[in-house]
């Protein structure tokens, strides 16, 4: 089974206007709510490649209701662990899509500890069988250190990563099947800009030497570059067509990714990786199976 983490799931209430004016009142044009967050994105893509997950993580309040309960109608199996009425309520986004794009993210509910340990109870169970995929940043209650103490309570389990800078240097050393960062994040972590094919590949490899068994760089419009665990390096080229939403492009590549890999062949998992990414990219929401198998056969 593939269980993904969503420590911090929101409601993205996207609005869109003509002109957005700043201390007046907006006329809105068009409105979407999401359900989200870059584990649950990740769960409803592998749903879509007909690959079964469940999605794990934390709700709180009414929003938090509301969450679980978009969750379940697309059709996901979720387990989450409903904090307390004391701990505020699960994260409303607002985005705002005008003639340029302002998002007002919220800080989400407090997780105490005996919730973490509940989700610790959970995770206990995976098995080597099992994939475990950890994304996102963490909440300000939780200590910087989580992710590498839940991949080393799980040595024997498939993990993969997508976080920033220290968050995912720090889990390195317990070998991740899978990490997922794009050109931006891998250039913040060498502290150099990195824009050609050769020096994303080399950065890889560096990251891949200091314990990820597999690397995936996300490019935008430069297509990926994939670094496997035999030492193989692949590149894909990005798919044609005009980003409007790179919201969950990201999470939608890692899942095609995996949903990929189940061939055992890595060229075919990162053309769907880039399929999937592209196909979130180039529509409102997150991508339908139809747009990333046209995508797939464009590649």
């Amino acid at each position: 089974m593939i269980y993904t983490v969503t420590f911090n799931p929101a409601i993205d209430y996207i609005v869109y206007a003509d002109n957005f004016d700043i201390g007046r009142i907006n006329r809105v044009k068009d409105e979407n709510v999401y359900f989200g967050g870059k584990g649950i994105n990740i769960s409803v893509i592998l749903r879509e490649l007909g690959v079964p997950s469940r999605a794990l993580g934390f709700t709180a309040g009414f929003t938090g209701e509301a969450i679980e309960n978009g969750v379940r109608a697309m059709g996901i199996d979720c387990d989450f662990i409903r904090l307390p009425d004391s701990a505020g309520i699960s994260r409303i986004n607002v985005k705002v899509r005008s003639s340029c794009e302002t998002d007002l993210n919220a800080a989400g509910p407090m997780i105490d500890s005996h919730s973490l340990g509940l989700l610790k109870d959970k995770l206990s169970t995976l098995t080597k069988d099992d994939t475990l995929i950890l994304a996102g940043s963490i909440p300000a209650s939780l200590s910087r250190d989580i992710y590498e103490k839940i991949l080393e309570m799980l040595p024997e389990t498939r993990t993969c990563v997508d976080a920033e800078g220290k968050l995912l240097v720090n889990v390195l050393h317990c070998r991740p099947f899978l990490i997922k960062p794009n050109s931006e994040e891998l250039s913040a972590i060498f502290g150099e800009q990195l824009t050609e094919t050769a020096e994303i590949i080399s950065a890889a490899k560096k990251l891949k030497g200091m314990g990820a068994r597999n690397v995936l760089v996300s490019r935008g419009d430069k297509g990926a570059i994939l670094v496997d665990e035999n030492g193989g390096t692949h590149i894909c080229r990005a798919c044609a067509g005009k980003a409007i939403n790179t919201v969950g492009a990201g999470d939608s590549m890692l899942a095609g990714f995996i949903a990929g890999l189940e061939t055992g062949n890595y060229d075919h998992a990162l053309r769907l990786a880039s399929a999937a990414g592209g196909a979130t990219a180039f529509t409102e929401g997150l991508a339908v199976r139809a747009d990333i198998d046209r995508l797939f056969s464009e590649l």
